[in-house]
């Protein structure tokens, strides 16, 4: 008995090496010498794990190509043991407190594909306009400073990819040149937050955005205020971005990383596919 229950969990040990093994393909798979290799196990053993896993339905092998994969089976089930929360779920509270002890408006926003969309948010006293307006409004990213500072701390080829997409759309609206989006960036990139003061697209209004980041330092999303100008003084700001980014923290550790809003969005924009400009 006791050395059925050693190979039992020798068996274990070795199906989850491959199973992270698989993991690290960012969903292209491999192929069984690969797999081999990765986890040190001899082909013939890999092999046989492989079969079990696939019969289980958490893993599946590509027909033409023969590279084995992560199922969707498998990020489903891990989506249903790791539900502990969605991120609306988790910033409410934090959006209620803040707005009450900062007696200004608190947004939420998330990264949807080119855009940046308000998940959330929650009102203070005064009278405040916004570039996403309510929950569910969009706005391109580089645009406001929620969706500049999720456009900034982006990894970078996929922060020039949007970049060269939404230039076009920011001249066609009349709004700003390259030079001034990738020197707001880098402003961003130094100093951990996003800020606008009283001009610009919305005159008299003032913010500031701080990006929250998941387990692998990737902005998702981002914890903004919105205020007017004359209440975000030199002597407030450093205050109120030292809560910020303290929250955004907080938040960042707790991310359910399959939670459906932080998935891979499709990129669309007000519902109807786009494409990227020629």
């Amino acid at each position: 008995m006791k050395d059925q229950d050693v190979s039992a969990g020798t068996s274990l040990q070795r199906g989850f090496a491959i199973i992270r093994a698989l993991a690290t393909t960012n969903g292209d798979g491999a192929k069984l010498t690969h797999i081999a290799a990765a986890t040190g196990l001899a082909q013939p053993t890999a092999h046989r794990i492989l079969r079990a896993l696939t019969g289980e339905g958490v893993v599946e092998q590509d027909e033409r190509s023969k590279a084995y994969r992560l199922s969707v089976e498998f990020f489903a089930l891990a989506a249903r043991a790791g539900h502990r929360g969605n991120l609306r779920d988790i910033c409410r509270p934090i959006l209620l407190r803040l707005s009450a002890a900062l007696g200004d408006t608190m947004f939420l926003l998330v990264r949807s594909g080119y855009d940046a969309m308000c998940l959330d948010r929650s009102e203070g006293p005064f009278p405040i306009r916004s570039f996403t307006g309510d929950i569910g409004g969009r706005v391109a990213l580089g645009v406001g400073q929620g969706a500049l500072v999720i456009l900034a701390f982006l990894p970078e080829a996929e922060r020039e990819e949007i970049i060269r997409f939404n230039l076009p759309r920011l001249l066609d609206l009349g709004l700003y040149d390259e030079v001034y989006l990738r020197t707001e960036i880098k402003r961003s990139l130094e100093l951990g937050y996003a800020a606008s003061h009283g001009v610009g697209l919305l005159p008299g209004m003032a913010g500031i955005a701080v990006p929250v980041l998941d387990r692998q330092g990737r902005a998702v999303a981002a914890l903004s205020v919105a205020t007017l100008a004359e209440r975000l003084n030199a002597d407030r700001l450093p205050t109120v971005v030292q809560i910020l980014k303290k929250e955004a923290a907080s938040v960042g550790a707790q991310i359910n990383p399959f939670d459906p809003v932080l998935r891979r969005p499709a990129q669309i924009l007000g519902g109807l596919p786009i494409e990227a400009p020629k």
